[in-house]
């Protein structure tokens, strides 16, 4: 396995770099800007196009291989394979639009976009999983905030696809093939691991703060452009100063470590480093046998809950000493929440399935709604598509950046509360949303789609730092992107299948047969995924009270979990 020896810099360097690699990660967002040009150019129909765009849909969501090789490949090494995959997935479908090449197969198109939106999963993967292990004491706020940039540099490509690239499909998948691999290789040097952060850093809930007001400042000023954008026309020199705000937006992250670089404070003596003076100006016993004390006491004092600490008394304490001399001490044993898993190990556990369950109903309830939002707007009889679609879609940034920071401060509050009791709260919520959109009250809609996106968000900013507080950071990667799958699923079983079926069975009612106009068309779809919300927040009140002595171990200075007997022979 190759390991890459963290760096001196500040794990700020990393957040700022990880920015521009979530820009080039947004590439999947663009599809519907391109999807049209594909369609007319080559002659597809509409179920063509469909597939192309379950493709996208695959893409993106499987990311299982970047998952697991993330362990074994340095950052920039990983960064370059979805580089890669972006020019070569993107390559092809440019020649496709611009005619380079003519004639290509559909299975050739349908497998570049798959590998071009696969990209996504090896540039987020990336970063995420760096960058959690950079802040290990802020894995909320850093998974929400990189979550959050995603979908704020989707609006930023559909800025820049608006003004700059005067709304050319074609000049957009250039930018896709070579601007936005481009930007990953700059980046490379940058997303890398460096010295982690200390939870006693005074200044870190400072800068964070800074950059949380930095995003959603971008967030209000990409919205005000999009709105201004429809009513004002701007000619090309204001849109290359609006995007030239834009970019150094996206860079305000880069202000931290530029900061920390002119104003240096004076470096802290780590526990860690305490520990070794201490140890080397009184050693209690002999170097090795010493060593040999230390790693039984560590790996015992965290074991399996029903078991006795062996260090009770003098009489043990020298048992177990001549039991290391006769290596008859059995070290071997399952890790147990809150330590390092492998993926075998994880899945035999209740928790996590409990956690997969809960977000797989949280953003596949969420996502039901995205997919069908022109459709619902139709069936309420209103002409307001576009904005249910910002709604949903600013809602959704909210919620994850908003979701992060607020789970970080209910597990460092005297309460220790479990990151999953927001996923309790939030679906909860979705629960009452869902019996109001089954009423059909109009007026009722416009927040209720605002909402549902803020939920929506919450989910993915909770699943993400709670898997990695359960099952470790080592394979965090590939448990995040297996709980990710939740997503596609929950858009292929409660989008396609049901609330799919169900509308088509109200539209053959009609006189069109495949429009379908009033409460009844996604009543009982409402009703269904309101039950789903249900049992979700049931699940997730017994997730979180199963794992909150995860939270008091891990930020309440203390464990409830009892040292076992080490077994002498």
């Amino acid at each position: 396995m190759v390991q890459e020896k963290a760096g001196t810099r500040p794990p700020w360097v990393g957040l700022a770099a990880a920015v521009w690699v979530q820009l080039a990660a947004a590439n999947t967002y663009t599809f519907p800007l391109y999807s049209g040009t594909l369609k007319s150019m080559l002659g597809y129909d509409q179920q063509q196009l469909t597939l192309l765009g379950v493709a996208v849909d695959i893409g993106e969501n499987f990311g299982i291989i970047p998952g697991i090789i993330c362990n074994w490949l340095p950052p920039w090494l990983v960064l370059a394979a979805g580089a890669m995959l972006c020019f070569v997935g993107y390559g092809v479908i440019c020649l496709a639009v611009t005619k380079t090449v003519v004639g290509l197969p559909f299975w050739l198109l349908w497998t570049a976009l798959l590998l071009g939106a696969n990209s996504c999963a090896w540039l987020i993967t990336t970063v995420l999983v760096t960058n959690m292990k950079n802040f290990p004491h802020s894995r909320g706020t850093v998974s929400g905030l990189l979550k959050g940039y995603v979908g704020l540099c989707a609006a930023v490509l559909t800025q820049l696809y608006s003004g700059i690239l005067n709304k050319s499909p074609a000049n957009l998948l250039i930018l896709l093939t070579l601007g936005l691999p481009l930007m990953c290789l700059l980046m490379m040097y940058f997303v890398r691991p460096c010295t982690p952060a200390t939870e006693d850093d005074e200044s870190q809930h400072g800068h964070f703060l800074f950059t949380q007001i930095a995003c959603i400042i971008l967030a209000l000023y990409i919205l005000g452009m999009t709105i201004f954008d429809e009513i004002l026309p701007k000619s090309s020199m204001a849109n290359y100063v609006m995007f030239g705000v834009t970019v150094l937006l996206l860079l305000s992250p880069l202000a931290i470590p530029i900061k920390m670089t002119i104003y240096r404070s004076a470096p802290k003596i780590q526990e860690d480093q305490l520990v070794t003076l201490r140890e080397s100006k009184a050693p209690l016993l002999p170097p090795s046998l010493s060593q040999t004390y230390l790693d039984i006491t560590t790996t015992n004092s965290s074991s399996s809950d029903d078991s006795v600490d062996p260090f009770d008394n003098e009489d043990d304490d020298v048992n177990v000493l001549l039991a290391v001399g006769e290596g008859a001490v059995s070290r071997k044993r399952r890790p147990r929440r809150g330590e390092d898993f492998e993926f075998h190990e994880a899945v035999v556990k209740a928790d996590f399935w409990l956690l997969f369950v809960v977000f797989f109903i949280g953003v596949g309830s969420g996502v039901t709604v995205s997919n069908n939002l022109a459709q619902i707007a139709r069936a309420a009889k209103i002409d307001g598509t576009t904005i249910l679609v910002c709604l949903f879609s600013l809602g959704n940034f909210f919620g994850r950046l908003g979701g992060g920071a607020v789970s970080e401060q209910l597990v460092k509050s005297r309460l220790l509360l479990p990151r999953p009791v927001l996923m309790t709260c939030t679906q909860t919520i979705m629960l009452i949303i869902f019996l109001l959109l089954a009423l059909a009250l109009e007026v009722s809609l416009y927040p209720a789609i605002a909402c549902l996106g803020i939920c929506y968000g919450v989910q993915y900013s909770i699943m993400i730092p709670t898997a990695s507080e359960l099952f470790g950071l080592k394979n965090f990667g590939l448990f995040y992107n297996f709980m990710s799958l939740g997503n596609p699923l929950g858009a292929f079983l409660f989008s396609s299948l049901l609330a799919g079926y169900l509308y088509d069975k109200e539209a053959a009612k009609g006189s069109s047969g495949t429009i379908c106009v009033g409460p009844n068309c996604f009543q009982l779809t409402f009703f269904i995924l309101g039950g789903f919300c249900a049992l979700g927040t049931f699940l997730s009140v017994i997730l979180s009270v199963r794992i909150k002595p995860v939270y008091q171990m891990m930020y309440g200075g203390g464990s409830s979990y009892r040292v076992p007997r080490t077994s002498v022979h």
